[in-house]
């Protein structure tokens, strides 16, 4: 397990060197930021491996959180030492907000009411964008905000997976061959629903991304992984793993639960590109059923994130 670490460093340097060639940023400024990037990629990898996890898992809860807060500072204070722009109001700033969201569950009960005024609180932090001003870039192609939404992002599932302690999630990022099925069974599902509903909407026409083949398949893949391991996760973690369950256990009935998680998931959609995007809405809701319907039967958002995930890659290739 401790081998794949340097895999991941090596596969790192490689994204950063062809994204510093693309962009044109200056070599040396990004060797400088590179092991900050490369430390989130780290901390990043933990969450999402359940034996690496549970390591953190068996430590008291104030251990744990206080290993949060240190996980959240310290690759801001490496790539700000490095880049010269070191600030103790964005440090004091980081650290009061991530033991915030790392202590939430050592100071409260883990009781349902708790839970949702985290989920508001790590909302309200992430849609008021008062974090990525923090991480100041010395070149305007670099952002080096995007270390500090992965932090807030990481820190506030690891503090409900390894401080809470949440069951019956099914989190990580590799499904198991079962969930791998039951995922792109119901993307194929989805389809014709998705094209009924997109023609009955206008919401969108084909149009294939690029004219080069090869090209399309990199690009489809990146996207796919892009999507599976940080916003397929993020979304269907919230949505069928707590979301889903909670209100089919306040409802009690399953199918009204996944119907309202569903019809609340499509409804964040109506932000996308231009508010209210109604268009979106039921395509959005519909493809919450699909992904609502896959984690039922797998337990597991690992088979929801495959559905999810395969949606936005064919959206993206295929239409947008």
């Amino acid at each position: 397990m401790i081998l794949v670490f340097p895999l991941l460093w090596a596969a790192g340097a490689a994204a950063a060197y062809f994204y510093a060639e693309e962009r044109g940023i200056p070599w040396n400024t990004v060797l400088l930021a590179l092991p900050a990037f490369l430390l989130e990629v780290s901390f990043y990898y933990v969450l999402g491996v359940e034996k690496l996890r549970v390591r953190l898992d068996k430590l008291h809860r104030n251990g744990t959180a206080l290993a949060l807060v240190a996980a959240a500072v310290s690759p801001y204070v490496l790539a700000s030492v490095a880049l010269g722009n070191f600030s103790w109001h964005s440090l004091a700033w980081i650290a009061a907000l991530t033991f915030a969201s790392a202590f939430w569950y050592v100071l409260f009960p883990h009781e349902t009411a708790v839970d949702i005024l985290f989920l508001i609180f790590v909302a309200v932090v992430w849609m008021s964008r008062v974090i990525p001003p923090l991480y100041v870039t010395p070149d305007a192609k670099l952002p080096l905000s995007v270390l500090g939404q992965l932090m807030w992002f990481r820190t506030g599932l690891l503090a409900m997976l390894s401080v809470r302690r949440m069951p019956n999630i099914g989190f990580g990022f590799w499904p198991q061959a079962g969930e791998w099925k039951i995922g792109a069974l119901y993307f194929l599902g989805f389809l014709p629903v998705a094209a009924a509903a997109s023609w009955a909407t206008a919401f969108a026409r084909p149009h294939l991304r690029y004219d080069s083949l090869e090209k399309n398949i990199i690009v489809a893949i990146a996207t796919f992984f892009g999507i599976l391991w940080v916003v397929a996760l993020g979304e269907e973690f919230f949505f069928r793993g707590l979301l889903q369950q909670w209100l089919t256990r306040w409802l009690g009935n399953e199918w009204g639960g996944l119907l309202l998680a569903s019809l609340l998931f499509g409804s964040v959609h109506l932000w996308y590109r231009s508010f209210p995007n109604w268009r979106i809405l039921p395509v959005s809701a519909l493809l919450g059923v699909f992904c609502g319907l896959a984690f039922r039967q797998a337990k597991s958002i690992r088979a929801s994130m495959v559905t999810h995930a395969l949606t936005v890659t064919a959206w993206r290739i295929f239409f947008s």
